[in-house]
């Protein structure tokens, strides 16, 4: 029988949402896997939302559960409704939704604050010894959560330009957690804690390179799981 994993969105494009492109690659990584996947997503108003075309805000107001819906095809349900008991892992794709919706590092920093229903989902799957999946900005989740854990984001030098938000990784540091160095095709895990870490979309590269990261986190998820 196929691995359960719940798969928690923060809405629809890399901008005010998930990076679309990492929510899909790790439904295809789960779906070779033989996962089965429920999705889940926050009912709560988007902290902003940008027009992708011009890359400004506008004035509209949209809602994250809503909006996930886009990439769960309608087969999505409010995170508040998540129990850790029926999943056998968690997995948090990136996206600046992250960083806005799901937490407020985008404003905040190291000094955010988490949704307490994230906060909640991440707290039930550690104390059930269960892994949890981040990628991209969705790190800083375990960071700001689990003080002492390690994460990956990618590299903590803006190593040949591939690396323009090196300096989450210092930020990582500040919180007390480690954070380890690696490519985009890599990922880590902290085997203590059951955190599976890849920077995706943190570094500048070919999107078969960063489905292929993606694609390590899931298996070691799996593994884990």
């Amino acid at each position: 029988m196929g691995k359960r994993v719940a798969l928690v969105l923060a809405g629809c494009g890399v901008f005010d949402g998930s990076e679309i492109h990492e929510a899909s690659a790790t439904l295809v990584h789960l779906s070779r896997g033989g996962a089965e996947v429920k999705i889940f997503a926050p009912d709560i108003e988007q902290r902003d939302v940008v027009n992708h075309l011009k890359g400004g805000p506008t004035e509209e107001k949209r809602n994250v559960l809503v909006e996930s819906a886009r990439l769960a095809r309608g087969d999505i349900q409010d995170l508040a409704e998540l129990k850790a008991s029926e999943f056998d892992a968690v997995i948090f794709p990136g996206g600046f939704g992250v960083a806005k919706n799901l937490c407020s590092w985008a404003v905040d920093g190291k000094n955010c604050a988490v949704n307490e229903h994230v906060n909640s989902t991440l707290q039930a799957f550690h104390s059930a010894k269960k892994p949890i999946g981040l990628c991209c900005i969705s790190p800083v989740l375990a960071a700001k959560v689990f003080p002492g854990c390690e994460v990956t984001v990618g590299q903590d030098k803006n190593v040949d330009g591939r690396f323009p938000d090196a300096e989450t990784a210092s930020a990582i540091a500040e919180l007390g957690c480690k954070h380890i160095c690696k490519n985009v095709n890599e990922s880590h895990v902290d085997k203590a804690n059951k955190i599976v870490t890849t920077c995706a979309f943190m570094c500048k590269a070919p999107l078969h390179e960063i489905f292929d990261g993606i694609g390590t986190m899931v298996q070691e998820v799996l593994k884990l799981a």
